[in-house]
């Protein structure tokens, strides 16, 4: 996590080291003004627009030590988007408050702001309608756990209707514990949560809840051009209704680790790829679909589907073949839980 903070005072300063302390495993950058210097401590410098820009680019977290205005008045000019934005917390010079003023949810702002108060023995200041009549917030859920939403507009419509009633939630995935307050289970309705890989819409408006839980397969022969890998898996993906945001890793046969046109397609994709040794893969256990000619050039019988289920649990797409291109999709075993 990379962390900034500033502070604006003396006293101010002994907070801060104090919060850097805290987050000495982090990657921490601290602030303050020239005249109040430290050691560890960078210039903040002038004009605020230049200094704060980068920095707010950079960091996953902003803390300000000092008063609310202040961090108002320097992050103004570069919010953009809740999905992107850096957590922003201001603690004020004294460490009595600490108040989460941007990302609350999605960024971890208020999770952040309690974990400093516990720290500082101050008072927490949290504001967002859903922590203070504890009913469950789907995107602080959604970022803690590694998920996905599908739709922003969405996420605020069902936040709202949370505020106001219980919303029902389909699960493809076992729930295991209690369901948080607002989510009751449900699969049909005006409106409603879904966690699946699938692109089906259970409700009349769905807010879908995608897990990275698949690993894709592929096989391709020598040569071949990203645009032929990426028809192939796009045909797959949507032959079987799958949102490909729910891709979380691709893998295939050491083999073809220099092949350009899959590793560009992965690239493009953003899809980290892994490459197996011809052994490793044909060590793998479960029922595949075997080829002769593929065993013979590169000793294993089942390229895709073989590399798919390496650290996934469930072939869901078996050996697709699509223009010299085979793939095959996977998914790991997942548990939701709300605790």
């Amino acid at each position: 996590m990379k962390i900034a903070i500033f502070a604006y005072s003396r006293q101010g300063c002994s907070v801060a080291r104090r919060v850097w302390e805290h987050f000495k495993n982090e990657d921490v950058r601290a602030y303050t003004m020239e005249r109040f210097g430290e050691e560890g401590f960078e210039p903040i410098r002038r004009p605020p627009v230049s200094f704060y820009g980068p920095i707010f680019q950079w960091a996953d977290v902003l803390v300000f030590v000092g008063a609310c205005g202040i961090a108002v008045r320097e992050i103004a000019p570069h919010v953009r988007d809740k999905r992107t934005d850096p957590a922003v917390i201001a603690i004020d010079e004294l460490g009595w408050f600490s108040i989460p003023l941007l990302s609350g949810h999605i960024g971890g702002a208020n999770a952040l702001a309690l974990e400093l108060a516990r720290l500082l023995d101050a008072t927490p200041v949290i504001t967002t309608a859903t922590d203070i009549h504890n009913r469950f917030s789907v995107d602080t859920w959604a970022a803690r756990n590694g998920y996905i939403i599908g739709n922003m507009h969405r996420a605020k419509i069902v936040s709202a209707k949370i505020l106001e009633q219980d919303v029902p939630l389909h699960s493809d995935f076992p729930v295991t514990g209690a369901y948080p307050g607002g989510i009751v289970p449900g699969s049909s309705g005006d409106i409603g949560i879904s966690i699946s890989y699938k692109k089906a819409e259970p409700f009349k408006q769905t807010l879908r809840l995608i897990p990275p839980v698949l690993h894709l397969g592929i096989g391709c022969r020598k040569g071949i051009p990203v645009e032929s890998i990426r028809e192939a898996v796009d045909s797959v993906l949507n032959q079987n209704n799958i949102d490909k945001r729910a891709i979380a890793s691709v893998a295939s046969i050491e083999l073809k680790s220099e092949e350009q046109g899959l590793l560009d397609f992965c690239k493009e994709k953003g899809w980290p790829i892994t490459f197996y040794p011809a052994e490793e893969l044909q060590a793998v256990e479960g029922d595949f679909t075997p080829s002769d000619f593929v065993h013979g050039i590169t000793g294993v019988d089942n390229i895709c589907e073989r590399a798919a289920l390496i650290g996934a649990n469930e072939l869901i797409v078996r050996k697709t073949a699509i223009n010299g291109v085979t793939v095959a999709v996977a998914a790991r075993n997942l548990e939701v839980r709300f605790e």
